[in-house]
């Protein structure tokens, strides 16, 4: 139980952490487009962890890792803070915001059922039960209860988002399994984001110092929103089953509606109170 609650606190500080990206991603995005921010933001994240592996004296964990270790550290990197975002902000450059981002959050249903098949965990009917009662929420949250509005006839589009979700399930599933030191790991994972997003800057876009208007966004998503938050969901997935934190993931976006309403006084919606209640649901079942 003390495993599950610290796995609950650590999940919940992602939570905090990651519904901040409305925010960060509408205000950093001004003068750069996706690939010039996904740049400078892995490399806030790079330097960040960087700093914090040798203040707290974890460096030497890096030599102690061999070839196999570096190889999954990378592609784990690659996978869960490039591709995802890469493939994410894709969509959200072409296709209606509200398709999207309903099919992002088909990532904690992807753990759930990955977790099953590479880590055997148990699938019952509470876990079943959380997951649709979260999605629900979900979908209250982000279509205002006007349901109508979610439109999959982008159907290119709408599998590289899927896609998108799928990585940052495999990335996650696999982040358990690979058993290396949190700060040194994440610390890999965006060091390959800041080389892997570089490469992909000058193919498909060119290279731009960020501006004073979006260099608070960039520092914000580099060090909490990208960087620390994956610490803390590494040590949620060492502390519990990866399909137990899954359902938590739903009041991302509940949070980060509440975030708009208090950063650009969008107006706060009854349909608000029913999917966070939804979400708290699927969470008491889960719990």
């Amino acid at each position: 139980m003390k495993s599950k609650n610290k796995a609950i606190l650590y999940v919940i500080i992602c939570v905090i952490l990651w519904a901040l990206i409305p925010v960060v991603s509408k205000l950093g995005q001004v003068d750069l487009d996706n690939h010039q921010f996904l740049f400078w933001s892995s490399l806030v994240s790079f330097l960040a962890l960087l700093t914090s592996t040798l203040v707290t004296k974890k460096a030497k964990f890096f030599q102690k890792y061999n070839l196999k270790d570096w190889v999954k550290a990378v592609l784990l990197g690659f996978t869960g803070t490039y591709l995802y975002y890469i493939l994410l902000y894709f969509g959200y450059a072409n296709a209606q915001g509200i398709e999207i981002l309903v099919l992002q959050y088909s990532w904690p249903i992807f753990i759930v059922l990955l977790s099953r098949l590479i880590l055997n965990e148990k699938l019952n009917s509470k876990k079943i039960l959380s997951l649709l009662f979260g999605f629900l929420g979900v979908i209250l949250v982000l279509t205002k209860g006007n349901i109508t509005q979610i439109h999959l006839d982008n159907y290119y589009i709408d599998i590289l988002v899927l896609l998108a979700g799928l990585t940052f399930a495999i990335f996650s599933v696999y982040s358990k399994k690979v058993h290396l030191e949190p700060y040194t790991m994440t610390t890999i994972y965006f060091l390959t984001a800041t080389i892997a997003s570089f490469i992909s800057m000058f193919w498909f876009s060119n290279f731009v110092f960020p501006t004073t208007q979006t260099l608070i966004p960039i520092l914000v998503n580099g060090l909490l929103v990208n960087g620390f938050s994956y610490i803390f969901w590494v040590k949620a997935l060492k502390e519990s089953e990866a399909s137990f934190i899954a359902p938590f993931v739903f009041l991302t976006p509940i949070l980060g509606a509440l975030y708009l309403i208090m950063f650009f006084h969008e107006p706060m919606l009854p349909v608000y109170i029913i999917g966070l209640v939804a979400v708290i649901a699927g969470g008491l079942l889960n719990k």
